[in-house]
């Protein structure tokens, strides 16, 4: 499985047209040692809605990882999600909040208040996410759900994990957007 991304950017040019800005693979390419095989690519980052549409943006993926988009921000990104392992159930969870902090959150596992799998975790976003290649098993707290290529999952600021039994690589794109939990369930989480 081709773990490099193309992406192409368009802008405009001095005049107002539109132009090819780049066109190559996506840099922002992340690995996890505690995760051997993962592989996640941030293709895209917004910080603000509306976005600002301006002719010299820089690339915004380039710099530290976030597992959560800035406030009111997006995040795109494709990962390559490896088989489970033996080793992964293994992971106590210091070492589940450090694969978590290798991806940019480490307060995002959910290990440590008793999850049923080492990378159960929750971000206060909204997540598209979409199976782009494979069969991969998402987990909530007490359910689970076998996803297969072409299905997509709108996760809601839920405790879940990716759970690939397949025995193969599964591709995944997910589309992370800034939320915020209101009141009564906050105050439940």
């Amino acid at each position: 499985m081709e773990a490099r991304i193309r992406r192409v950017v368009t802008g405009h040019d001095e005049n107002g047209k539109a132009i090819i800005v780049s066109d190559d693979f996506a840099p922002a390419v992340r690995t996890v040692p505690l995760w051997p095989g993962l592989i996640s690519t941030d293709i895209w980052k917004t910080s603000a809605s509306p976005v600002v549409l301006s002719e010299d943006e820089l690339d915004p993926t380039l710099g530290p990882r976030s597992l959560h988009p800035a406030p009111r921000g997006t995040i795109l990104r494709i990962s390559i999600v490896p088989p489970e392992t033996e080793a992964i159930f293994k992971l106590n969870a210091d070492e589940a909040r450090e694969v978590f902090n290798d991806v940019g959150n480490a307060d995002a596992s959910t290990l440590h208040r008793g999850a049923r799998h080492p990378f159960m975790h929750r971000t206060e976003t909204l997540d598209y996410a979409v199976v782009l290649e494979g069969v991969i098993t998402m987990l909530l707290d007490d359910c689970e759900v076998q996803l297969k290529a072409g299905d997509v999952v709108i996760q809601r600021g839920t405790n879940h994990a990716w759970s690939n039994r397949s025995g193969k690589p599964v591709r995944m794109l997910y589309m992370l957007i800034d939320g915020q939990y209101d009141a009564a369930l906050a105050d439940l989480l």
